[in-house]
């Protein structure tokens, strides 16, 4: 049975687009990426066979599901299963069918900044798991930690999918995961996925792929401003660039001015001008070891009780608790 959806109001693109773009350097959130046609490249992102991420993920998830199931059953009788970012589901789906088929009590809370994944998302659940109690709420993951907060009585499985703590540098990462545990009682469990350190071009390969597509999704970030703001960028002014230091393990994500420019977004009432090869900063996809994991979660007040990984250790998933 699928229960009505809670909508958060989100508010905060007009805002950080201009604070991105007026800044020095220049940045813009790479939250904003997703929209109807953000989702879909994103969706082909995922099939690419250079990005290796998402099969680990899910032949991880695929390999492990009766222990994973297990370790976030416990001893309870009944949990909720919550999901930030849940996108497509195309992962949560083996536990959620496992989970249905194996009789646990629980409900699925999928938590997402779009709002046309989450729609798409509940149709799909109501076709393949149509006895799958269903939650969907949409927001930012600040924005539905009260909602996370208030949830007290019941047991709490948190799943954080994809390597999307990647997208924060260390103290960023640390501040939200000492969110997280803030929200966590003490049989709650975190469940997240850390992409690994690697060869560097496996690394520069999944996010700079040669068809064009990750470029067209780091673009696209300018196609919503001009729809939805007026702007007018034009996609082709500006190159898709990566890089990746192993050292500090940051892959980073930029669109490059190939020329002055000036672009004008009506409803911030903004000029802006680009300089050649100016640069506006827009993703962060950080990568680990058990080390640098072990780190951020004592600094966060948690513990790591499970870990498992893909054949190549290119990737893996840990089970959170507060310490």
């Amino acid at each position: 049975m699928q229960e009505k959806t809670r909508t958060i109001t989100i508010s905060k693109f007009k805002e950080e687009v201009y604070a991105g773009l007026t800044a020095n350097p220049k940045y813009l959130s790479s939250k904003y990426f997703y929209d109807t046609k953000g989702d879909k490249i994103f969706q082909d992102i995922m099939a690419m066979p250079e990005y290796y991420l998402t099969d680990c993920e899910y032949d991880i998830i695929e390999k492990n599901k009766k222990k994973i199931a297990a370790l976030f059953a416990g001893d309870s009788n009944n949990f909720n299963l919550i999901e930030l970012g849940a996108g497509d589901g195309k992962k949560t789906k083996i536990l959620l069918k496992h989970m249905v088929k194996s009789k646990l009590d629980f409900k699925y809370l999928p938590i997402d900044i779009s709002q046309n994944a989450l729609n798409q998302l509940e149709k799909a659940l109501q076709i393949e798991i149509p006895s799958l109690k269903t939650e969907p709420l949409q927001g930012t993951y600040l924005e539905t930690l009260d909602t996370i907060n208030s949830i007290r009585d019941t047991k709490k499985v948190i799943l954080f999918l994809g390597s999307n703590v990647g997208n924060l540098l260390h103290p960023q990462a640390v501040l939200f995961l000492q969110n997280i545990q803030k929200a966590m009682k003490k049989d709650d469990i975190f469940f997240v996925g850390f992409d690994q350190k690697k060869n560097p071009q496996t690394i520069l390969d999944a996010y700079n792929d040669e068809t064009g597509i990750t470029e067209a999704f780091n673009k696209n970030i300018l196609m919503r401003i001009n729809a939805e703001l007026k702007g007018n960028f034009v996609a082709d002014n500006f190159l898709h660039w990566e890089v990746y230091d192993p050292e500090t393990g940051t892959a980073k994500s930029y669109l490059v001015s190939k020329k002055a420019q000036t672009v004008t977004i009506k409803d911030l009432d903004l000029t802006i001008f680009l300089k050649p090869w100016e640069t506006i900063h827009t993703e962060i996809s950080q990568k680990y070891d058990d080390e640098v994991v072990s780190w951020l979660a004592k600094e966060s007040g948690l513990k790591i009780i499970e870990q498992f990984s893909d054949e190549k250790k290119y990737y893996k998933n840990y089970a959170l608790k507060k310490i």
